[in-house]
């Protein structure tokens, strides 16, 4: 009996998605509750499961194509056994008639048959959107790690290793790219998630009276204390200790001095919050996505830093879920993982703060009538006018700066 498979409610105020890959292809043997279609939202990838064990009938979507929520995807004949392939050593019949009746000639080159043979198998294995940015881009599909269902690769997979610098091109591409003369242009539709990030940016340019102030930091006493404790840590907790639970935890300290960073407007009232919910900016295939790590002023480091991790993992393999990228009152961003020295966060709306964490590098500082050398860091929070005084603002800074240089503050509450 066929049965359709219906999109499911993907999240609050969320109506529609887009087909990013058939992770089935028709014809498939599917089991109950694997999935079949990844779909891309505004905050993430959802996969869709087969409501039954059977066949895989029908696409009744292309990939890019938009989908409501509730609307029918595909149809799977329940109970129904996808058909074996022939035997590799069983001949088809009318094929050992013909050579019966007459003996083919020998092949000039023989040899090249099985390798492009070998390569339109590939291909045809991938999903159309993959299949035309590898064939556009002249990419061997080898040279990619795929994070699909049983390897495959996905869009996300094939962007991030082109941005990456690690795919490589076919001998056919790099030959043609050689040519002085030649200009290329590439048009590629934006991603939802794309999409949602742009509006969003600019949502919080547009409303917000967005203002940045910036604080250096020596991180000398962090990293002392990272070193002298890292090996324990990790054989005791199974994570290692990084730097993303100490600025945690100086923030959760932080907004108990200055609530208002973590205040938000809510129509012509501001709301405080008594709690720290902090956004955690993560890299995905798809963008940056902003998981919330919940009552992290509740939190150990361990617990922070096992948090953090998993975020990261789950971002790679586009399998986080939407309510984790809901609420949040503080985001924490680092530019410094890919070597930004300074920037100017952007806020995360309806959130009133987001710090920036850059790199760390040697600089010479002043201590005590001394020129010495320290391990520095330039710190930036972006903060919104409307709610968040420079008073405010600073001093937030500030205790962030203190609890960093002396993390014993961490402990005691100071």
């Amino acid at each position: 009996m066929a049965q359709d498979v219906i999109i499911p409610a993907l999240g609050e105020s969320i109506t529609e998605a887009t087909v990013g890959q058939w992770l089935k292809q028709v014809g498939d043997a599917v089991a109950a509750d694997e999935p079949i279609v990844s779909l891309e939202t505004d905050k993430v990838a959802v996969e869709v499961p087969s409501p039954v064990a059977g066949v895989l009938r029908a696409h009744l979507a292309q990939e890019g194509d938009n989908v409501m929520v509730g609307a029918a995807i595909a149809v799977v004949e329940a109970g129904a056994v996808a058909a074996a392939p022939l035997p590799a050593s069983t001949p088809a019949p009318a094929a050992s008639t013909a050579v019966a009746a007459k003996p083919a000639p020998v092949a000039a080159a023989p040899i090249a048959a099985p390798i492009a043979s070998a390569a339109t198998a590939t291909l045809d294995a991938m999903g159309p959107a993959v299949r035309k940015i590898i064939e556009d881009y002249d990419l061997d599909p080898a040279s990619i790690s795929g994070t699909g269902k049983e390897g495959r690769l996905t869009k996300g997979d094939v962007l991030a290793a082109i941005e990456a610098g690690t795919a490589k091109r076919t001998a056919g591409k790099a030959a043609a790219t050689a040519a002085p003369a030649e200009r290329r242009e590439e048009r590629v539709k934006m991603s939802r998630l794309r999409q949602t990030i742009a509006r969003r940016l600019k949502e919080a340019q547009n409303t917000a009276a967005m203002l940045t102030t910036f604080n250096d930091v020596d991180m000398s006493a962090v990293m002392a204390t990272r070193g002298r404790y890292k090996d324990l840590f990790e054989k005791k907790h199974g994570v290692r200790l990084g730097f993303m639970s100490f600025f945690a935890q100086a923030c959760v300290l932080a907004l108990k001095d200055v609530p208002a960073v973590g205040a938000s407007i809510e129509g012509d009232e501001i709301v405080y919050r008594d709690y720290a919910d902090l956004g955690i900016a993560v890299s995905s295939p798809g963008g940056l996505v902003v998981p919330i790590l919940r009552n992290a002023d509740k939190l150990s480091f361990a617990e922070t830093e096992k948090a953090i991790a998993d975020f990261g993992a789950r971002a790679q393999a586009g399998q986080l879920k939407l309510d984790e990228l809901q609420g949040g009152n503080l985001t924490i961003s680092n530019g410094g993982v890919f070597g930004s020295l300074l920037s100017t966060p952007i806020l995360n709306p309806p959130q009133s703060g987001v710090l920036g964490m850059h790199r760390i590098e040697d600089r010479p500082v002043v201590r005590d009538g001394q020129i010495v050398i320290r391990p520095m860091m330039y710190l930036a929070l972006s903060y919104d006018h409307r709610v968040v005084d420079g008073r405010e603002a600073v001093t937030f800074l500030l205790r962030i700066k203190e609890a960093i240089e002396d993390p014993a503050r961490l402990l005691v509450d100071l």
